[in-house]
């Protein structure tokens, strides 16, 4: 995990509310739901001013830690915020010092394998320790990285 500035990006997406618990039982879990709608043929085709063809992901909103409820918003990068279409929300992800983990091979085991170990961070005290205020993951054609605010 190294240290890095992440840059202010805003995000164009789809919104759940939910916690890490709700996402361990199919029954409950909301996330798989989200990415599926994101992720259809054309979601996204609608939105102007697309920045690159990443898909991204902002979690925000955090109840308290990674044990409570938190946001997150599957989406594009956008260069202004469009007038916004039905079901969709746009989110400010401010620049900040953050953990960079990259996530590489199989998805979306190795994602979880980087959440692991992030968690492993902040539960044994690591430092810096996290901010629980804007996390972004960057969903490219390598893997997925992770920038968790610090």
């Amino acid at each position: 995990m190294d240290v890095t500035e992440r840059t202010e990006l805003t995000v164009v997406g789809y919104v759940v509310r939910t916690a890490n618990a709700d996402e361990m039982d199919p029954a409950r879990a909301k996330l798989p739901a989200l990415w599926q709608r994101a992720g259809a043929p054309g979601a996204f085709a609608h939105v102007p001013g697309r920045v690159d063809e990443n898909l991204y992901a902002v979690l925000t909103d955090y109840e308290s830690d990674h044990n409570g409820a938190y946001t997150q918003i599957v989406g594009i990068g956008v260069r202004t915020v469009p007038r916004l279409p039905e079901g969709m929300v746009a989110v400010r992800v401010p620049a900040v010092q953050a953990l960079r983990v990259e996530a590489r091979g199989q998805m979306p085991q190795a994602l979880v394998e980087a959440w692991q170990q992030v968690w492993k961070h902040t539960e044994s005290g690591g430092t810096p320790p996290r901010a629980f205020t804007t996390d972004l993951e960057v969903h490219h054609p390598e893997g997925v990285d992770l920038y968790v605010a610090v």
